[in-house]
């Protein structure tokens, strides 16, 4: 009896990480630098593997930019013609994409301000599927990657300067997803507008390319 309470433990303990694996992945595209960053602390504080945690918010996120970029191939009239406010910054992205096809793909998780309309853009710019695939992976990986080593680094100097973090766990959660959202959304808009300009940046080409 206690044999077979102990396994059913040990099931559910490992169901309830699978789930939250696939929830990590399933909405990092939403929640973005928020999943890796929560993911990387929740690693430290024992309750995921950091390298699984990693892996499921660059495979979310990396399938989420696939999509976006399908959408855009074979729907991108339909969706300037939903949203007709998106019209002009996809055809500024439009030229950038088409002169620099590997650039764009490289860049579509750092591409802050146009992360969602850029996977789009390179879809609807005919961008060579095979190029969009290696350089969007590359982006999510590194991006997911650099992300949750933020969160574990968070961990370990809250641990450092405080003590017993498990106490108050939950509150540094919270603290780090509002952090992390407050940077974000200032890093968007004051970079929203000059997406374009930084694919097209011959510098900015030479450190990737």
């Amino acid at each position: 009896m206690v044999l077979a309470l102990a396994v059913q433990h040990s099931f559910l303990s490992r169901l309830s990480q699978v789930w939250a694996y696939v929830t990590l992945g399933a909405t990092s595209i939403f929640t973005e630098e928020a999943a890796p960053v929560v993911a990387g602390f929740a690693a430290h504080q024992g309750h995921l593997h950091v390298v699984r945690a990693a892996m499921a918010c660059a495979v979310g996120s990396w399938a989420a930019d696939i999509g976006l970029y399908m959408l855009g191939r074979w729907r991108a009239l339909k969706v300037a013609a939903r949203w007709p406010r998106l019209q002009k910054p996809m055809s500024r992205l439009l030229g950038a994409v088409q002169r620099h096809p590997w650039r764009a793909s490289l860049v579509v998780r750092f591409a802050y301000g146009a992360r969602l309309l850029l996977p789009i853009t390179c879809g609807a710019a005919r961008t060579n599927f095979t190029t969009f695939i290696i350089g969007s992976g590359v982006s999510a990986w590194v991006w997911s990657g650099l992300f949750t080593a933020v969160g574990w680094i968070f961990g370990s100097t809250a641990v450092v300067m405080i003590g017993h973090v498990r106490r108050h766990e939950d509150r540094f959660a919270v603290a780090l997803v509002i952090i992390v959202a407050i940077v974000v959304w200032i890093v968007t808009r004051r970079n929203e507008s000059h997406v374009p300009e930084e694919i097209d940046d011959p510098g900015f080409g030479r450190m990737l390319e």
